[in-house]
C-alpha cells in the first residue's frame, strides 16, 4: 500500500512538472509574451544569450507573487523579444539577505 501512494505521488509531481508550457520569447512579440504570461499564470521562457554563442538561458516567469513559493519574492526582469531586446516580465527570486547585512554592517566609508 505504502509502494502505491508513493508512486501515486510521484506521479502527481511529475504531472506538475509538465504542465507548465515552454516558449521562446524571441518568437513572440512582447505585447503577446506578457499576455500569454497573464493568461497561464507561470511560463517557462527559453532564448539563447547574447554575450555567449550556444549558451541557453531560461527561467520560471510568473504573473504575479500567488505564483511563486514560499521565500521568494516577485521581481521585474527583463527578456528579448521579436520587437524588443528588453520586454518587462516578471520572475521568482530568493531575496539576497547577506548582500544586505554585508553592505550595512561592513560598509566602509
Amino acid at each position: 500500500m505504502k509502494a502505491i501512494m508513493l508512486a501515486a505521488c510521484l506521479t502527481l509531481i511529475a504531472a506538475e512538472a509538465q504542465a507548465i508550457s515552454r516558449y521562446d520569447p524571441t518568437r513572440m512579440s512582447c505585447g503577446r509574451l506578457q499576455a500569454t504570461i497573464a493568461r497561464q499564470g507561470a511560463v517557462i521562457l527559453r532564448y539563447q544569450s547574447r554575450r555567449v554563442t550556444g549558451l541557453p538561458l531560461y527561467d520560471r516567469y510568473v504573473q504575479s507573487q500567488q505564483f511563486c513559493t514560499m521565500g521568494e519574492v516577485r521581481t521585474r526582469a527583463y527578456v528579448p523579444s521579436a520587437d524588443t531586446k528588453s520586454c518587462p516580465v516578471y520572475n521568482c527570486k530568493r531575496p539576497d539577505n547577506d548582500r544586505h547585512f554585508r553592505r550595512r554592517f561592513f560598509h566602509s566609508n
